[in-house]
């Protein structure tokens, strides 16, 4: 068995059910210098970066995530392929007078498709009404309940959490919401956001990674701003093991805002990478993904559970 191979539930829990949920312990403080910082807020080549809003609205968004992985261990070689794509929604339940918002997190149907090594592929959607496979039981469990209610200031830090049965897993797929900067930001501004990812040594015992999200403002165009991303790790990596496991969770890819109605549009993130050594000098792994949300226009439908 091929152990560094990621576990399929772990990435559709995290796709479809976390719906890109924060892990635990990542920080959310976004670090308040920019590159420019000596250009005045007022100045109309700056843009301010704020979420917004209001009581009542919700916010469906489509999560759609293709992975494949390739590990050679002693001549035993086994791809994986994993192809999710669920419906999540935010119902905003509160705004605060000091500017804070509540919503609620919800997913409303998923399907899953699974294939490890020369096994049967495994197929699911939630809006057939069949019994999911053992292997999505524990995602079908949290369909159309409230995993979360999340309360964020207008910069999308996170100030309080309920979970009501959501996972923490990130995967380096970001959280729900972006932290954004203090500070307007002009064409060319940086800012960034400390994480930290957790791993397992050789020995078994839990490691943190210090990482950063470094965001680049690329250009705002009709009111929407299009930002880049690129996670720098912080923490010297001298394990192969252990950089099979981090790679898997950053991230790299662009973003688009919406900075006149204060929401985010779309992410896309990708992932090419290639370790060779992580189990011994002649073992390799390929890991290829794609992850894209987006919101969308469509009325949001809850699947029925079996």
């Amino acid at each position: 068995m091929i152990l560094i191979s990621p576990s399929i539930v772990r990435f559709v829990i995290a796709i479809s059910a976390a719906g890109c949920l924060v892990a635990g312990w990542q920080k959310v403080n976004a670090q308040d210098e920019v590159s420019s910082a000596g250009i005045s807020d007022q100045d109309p080549d700056r843009h301010l970066l704020r979420y917004d809003l209001k009581e009542g609205e919700i916010l469906p968004y489509e999560v759609t995530h293709v992975a494949k992985t390739k590990t050679s261990v002693r001549q035993n070689e086994e791809v994986t392929n994993v192809h999710t794509v669920s419906r999540r929604h935010w119902k905003v339940v509160g705004n605060h007078a000091d500017g804070n918002m509540v919503f609620d997190h919800v997913i409303d149907s998923v399907q899953m498709t699974q294939q490890a090594g020369d096994g049967e592929e495994i197929r699911w959607d939630s809006t057939s009404g069949e019994d999911p496979p053992p292997a999505f039981k524990l995602v079908a469990e949290r369909i159309g309940k409230t995993l979360a209610t999340i309360t964020v200031n207008p910069r999308g830090e996170e100030i309080k959490r309920e979970n009501h049965g959501g996972t923490e897993a990130s995967l380096g797929m970001g959280s729900l919401t972006l932290t954004l900067p203090e500070q307007a930001l002009a064409i060319g501004d940086s800012w960034n956001v400390p994480r930290e990812i957790r791993v397992r040594t050789d020995d078994g015992l839990v490691k943190t990674i210090k990482i950063r999200e470094v965001y680049t403002l690329d250009r705002v165009a009709t009111g929407v701003a299009t930002l880049k991303i690129r996670s720098e790790p912080l923490t010297p990596i001298d394990k192969e093991s252990v950089r099979a496991q981090v790679i898997q969770q950053l991230s790299n890819g662009t973003l688009r805002f919406d900075v006149d109605n204060g929401r985010m549009l779309e992410k896309q993130l990708d992932w090419d990478e290639n370790v060779v050594g992580f189990q011994g000098p002649t073992s390799a792994m390929e890991y290829r993904a794609r992850m894209t949300e987006n919101l969308i226009d469509e009325p949001t439908r809850t699947a029925a559970r079996p």
